[in-house]
């Protein structure tokens, strides 16, 4: 069994290494707030688990077995999300902190009973997919709002990077996942833009465009 300090190093690790070949300690020191020397002392560990693949001054990555613990204990995060919003009516903006608790609750049968009871979601309350239970993730099929060309037309799937100000400011607004939305016009001044959402007009600033999923329609 791995302490919950290991298991929120392997997900750090997982969230980090999209796109790299190897994550420096000082990219995980910072992102954990953890003194570098702490980071260097726990990927040796980890890596002694067979964990992490573990290279001074080249970076770590995780191994096969590690990488299925981080989406392991992704998927309970999201699910316990999941049942935090739908089942409980918890604010979006305030679930991530107490799921970060849950999801270091070490019990497969309770895990699997929550999906069950919650149907099997793919996808948590800001977007993200829930991994599957054998570590399957899906890819998918979502464009920045600020990517969209004028005229085209999506659902709001999702949000990149769901601070509490931001998730605080779309519920303010009445944006939720499964919001129609129409762009309208970009407004070169200051990039932002005109948008219909749910056949209500509203312009959006570049940093909320920036952060807003869609899943573009087509046809």
């Amino acid at each position: 069994m791995n302490t919950k300090s290991e298991e929120d190093y392997l997900k750090c690790l997982y969230h980090l290494q999209e796109g790299k070949s190897a994550v420096s300690t000082n990219e995980i020191a910072k992102y954990l707030s953890m003194k570098a020397s702490s980071v260097s002392d726990m990927l040796k560990k980890l890596a002694d688990k067979n964990l992490v693949n573990y290279l001074r001054y080249k970076g770590s990555t995780l191994t096969k077995k590690g990488e299925l613990i981080a989406l392991n204990i992704i998927r309970k995060h999201r699910l316990w999300e999941t049942f935090l919003v739908e089942k409980l009516g918890i604010s979006w903006s305030k679930v991530h902190f107490i799921a970060e608790q849950l999801e270091h609750v070490n019990s497969e049968e309770l895990i699997e009973k929550l999906d069950y009871f919650l149907g099997h979601p793919d996808i948590d309350p800001h977007g993200d997919p829930i991994p599957k239970k054998n570590g399957t993730i899906a890819t998918l099929n979502q464009k920045l709002l600020s990517e969209l060309n004028v005229e085209e037309k999506g659902i709001i799937t999702g949000v990149k990077k769901g601070t509490p100000s931001l998730l605080n400011y779309l519920d303010k607004q009445n944006i939720k996942l499964g919001n129609s939305i129409h762009l309208i016009s970009k407004i070169e001044f200051d990039h932002s833009l005109e948008v219909k959402i749910n056949n209500k007009k509203i312009t959006l600033s570049e940093k909320i465009c920036n952060n807003l999923l869609i899943e573009v329609s087509y046809g």
